[in-house]
């Protein structure tokens, strides 16, 4: 059975057919529009139909069943932690407004040190020293210029609506908490993913070099918006493989890309059908066999945003990727940059979660050096093209004082 998608009307319909026993194939409504043919008097059930028929529809993705749950419990999350977001703009605006500089001194105004100032404040506190005791030894701030930045104009009004700002990040903050204890809920009813053990068993996995900065301890706190269970180890148990070994992928990206995909990419044939179905593949057209030009689709896909917002971090990173990047921004503008290298980690993790490949990072001088290599053979077969012979400076010189 074949079904077009439009807008969320066709998901209870799904459901419905699927629990009957029925194989729903979901098509999208681009590739039905774009086939010419139909004629004015023919209904889209009857046109579906016999496009399905003859075989020119093709079916969309779908993440399984049993991963429906928490991507829908993931995208939820997702919206309250940006509604916290803009709160914490609010509440940051209604302080600048009383011209009360707190955000000058303290980084994050919704930390341990910021919310006991704040609540103080909405309790009737207006002494600034009284209210610079309250942060935490390692506010590296002095007592004085917390004092100095919480001497504002206190207004009624704007003290209302810090209340009211105030209230509703902390609405917030439990609802993420909801949303976290049924992810984990949903995520240990899940089988562990066991396809990949014995490739890992079997194939030797090579250090990755040592990285610069202190070391990480053997359960890193999670940040302020991650989950508060151990999301990283359930996510390889459900994966078979780590993502995060990869530069630039975080815990928060992995777990979106689980969410939305799942661990089984089998309905995509090759990495470029996933690049492409990730809108990561630029659109081609073709006249008389000649690309006329290249064009990017607008999309809205998360995994291709997520992978985008990967990409970007890794601009001062000291890693095989980062060196990666840094020589695509060099070459390409910086959106374009952002793309490729975006569509390069797709492919990373497309490999991983269909081989059971393991990333190990060679780091930046090993890229360098392959750039070397490269680089020096494009110059020597630009100069056979010509007629002539590349060779290199020492050789040369020593040729130079045998003649004399």
């Amino acid at each position: 059975m074949v079904m077009q998608t439009t807008g969320v009307y066709w998901i209870a319909v799904q459901d419905v057919l699927e629990k009957a026993g029925l194989e729903v194939a979901v098509v999208d409504a681009r590739g039905t529009r774009s086939l010419p043919g139909r004629k004015s008097d023919v209904q889209e059930c009857q046109w579906i139909r016999k496009l399905d028929i003859y075989g020119l529809l093709r079916k969309s993705f779908q993440v399984p069943e049993t991963n429906r749950a928490i991507r829908t419990i993931w995208r939820v999350r997702q919206r309250w932690v940006r509604d916290c977001g803009r709160s914490i703009q609010r509440i940051q605006k209604a302080l600048t407004t009383m011209n009360v500089q707190l955000a000058n001194t303290i980084s994050d105004v919704t930390g341990k040190s910021g919310l006991a100032i704040l609540r103080a404040i909405l309790e009737g506190e207006r002494n600034p020293w009284v209210l610079a005791r309250l942060c935490d030894d390692r506010i590296q701030a002095s007592e004085e210029e917390v004092a100095h930045s919480l001497q504002g104009n206190w207004r009624e009004d704007v003290l209302f609506e810090l209340r009211q700002m105030v209230e509703a990040y902390d609405f917030q903050q439990r609802q993420i908490a909801s949303c976290d204890q049924q992810l984990e809920k949903y995520m240990k009813a899940q089988a562990t993913q066991t396809k990949f053990e014995k490739t890992v068993e079997d194939r030797p996995v090579e250090p990755s070099p040592k990285k610069r900065g202190r070391k990480k301890s053997a359960a890193p706190k999670p940040r302020k918006n991650q989950p508060t269970f151990a999301l990283e180890s359930e996510l390889a148990r459900l994966m078979g493989v780590d993502l995060t070994r990869i530069d630039g992928i975080s815990v928060m990206t992995a777990q979106t890309i689980y969410a939305e995909l799942g661990s089984d990419l089998s309905a995509f044939p090759t990495e470029n059908h996933f690049a492409s179905w990730l809108s990561l593949a630029p659109k081609r057209d073709v006249s008389g066999g000649k690309v006329i030009k290249h064009r990017s689709l607008p999309s809205s896909n998360r995994v291709a945003n997520a992978l985008r917002m990967s990409a970007e971090s890794l601009s001062h990173s000291h890693s095989y990727l980062g060196a990666r990047y840094r020589s695509l921004r060099g070459r390409l503008s910086g959106l374009k940059a952002v793309k490729a290298m975006a569509r390069y980690l797709a492919c990373l993790v497309y490999r991983m979660l269909t081989k059971g490949e393991q990333w190990v990072d060679r780091g930046a001088q090993h890229f360098e050096q392959k750039k070397h290599v490269r680089e020096l053979n494009h110059l020597q077969r630009k100069a056979r093209s010509f007629g002539l012979q590349l060779i290199p400076a020492e050789e040369l010189m020593q040729k130079n004082q045998h003649a004399s």
